[in-house]
């Protein structure tokens, strides 16, 4: 495996660069600044609002591109270069679907806060850890922001109870299981892949030029478009089959060993 051409690295954060308290490690920041000194593009690709990321990569954020909302924004800096939300037409099918959907939490991603249905109080703690910015509204409609993703969450299994009821909106949108307990539903032109070869064309970079780290199927086109694809222990079936190569788990930084290999080719 010659790591020697790479150029970008584009990593998820939860599953992946996250361990399972939702930290990055002491270790990363470290090699972070050593890919800096190589002059290593780093993306932190990620199905969490924007704002959420930062959460989680403050001393670093203007050093880096934030992909948020599975593709469907990206900023580098202060600078937007790629948004893709939901037109409102669009919205309102999807909400008209998801109201069918019994014991399902719907979240509607913006740019700065979440809104999360009144119904959804008692899960408030729990969706504190991805939208700490949120206001609690009786109905979607209201909404006057744009809304980049609607993240749906089941206590049990998004998999087995909500996937099942949205995957016909899949030949007009892009509907994403992301973890265990949520499906993501945006425009189908807004998903990691799509921002991954946005970023390839503005610095001229290869998709042999490219590292990209994942875990879950919301990954799946972002892993296509670079050769150097890692699918972590943890990783989803269909997420092994599609990743070129394998590292430990986000909890034995699998992320970090294969950036150590990265950097002593450099």
């Amino acid at each position: 495996m010659n790591l020697s051409q790479v150029k970008l690295v584009v990593t998820d954060m939860d599953g992946t660069l996250l361990n399972t308290q939702h930290e990055v490690s002491s270790l990363f920041y470290h090699l972070f600044e050593k890919l800096k000194q190589h002059n290593i593009i780093f993306v932190a690709a990620s199905g969490r609002p924007y704002y959420g990321m930062v959460d989680k990569l403050s001393s670093i954020k203007n050093h880096m591109i934030i992909v948020a909302e599975n593709g469907g924004l990206a900023i580098q800096g202060n600078s937007v270069f790629l948004s893709n939300p939901i037109k409102p037409k669009n919205l309102l099918r999807i909400i008209t679907i998801i109201n069918t959907i019994d014991n399902t939490h719907p979240v509607f991603c913006t740019r700065h806060k979440a809104y999360v249905m009144s119904k959804s109080k008692p899960l408030l703690n729990l969706l504190q850890e991805y939208y700490k910015n949120y206001e609690l509204i009786d109905t979607p409609e209201i909404i006057e922001d744009e809304v980049y993703k609607v993240a749906l969450f089941h206590e049990e299994s998004s998999e087995k109870y909500v996937y099942p009821s949205v995957k016909v909106l899949e030949k007009d949108f892009k509907v994403k299981l992301s973890a265990t307990h949520w499906v993501d539903i945006s425009e189908n032109i807004a998903n990691k892949g799509t921002a991954i070869k946005h970023i390839q064309k503005k610095y001229n970079i290869s998709k042999e030029e490219t590292m990209a780290f994942g875990d879950y199927n919301n990954d799946l086109e972002m892993l296509e478009n670079a050769y150097f694809s890692f699918a972590m222990e943890n990783a989803h079936p269909l997420v092994k089959s599609v990743a070129r190569f394998k590292t430990k788990s986000n909890n034995d930084l699998g992320v970090e060993l294969v950036l150590e290999e990265l950097l002593k080719k450099k």
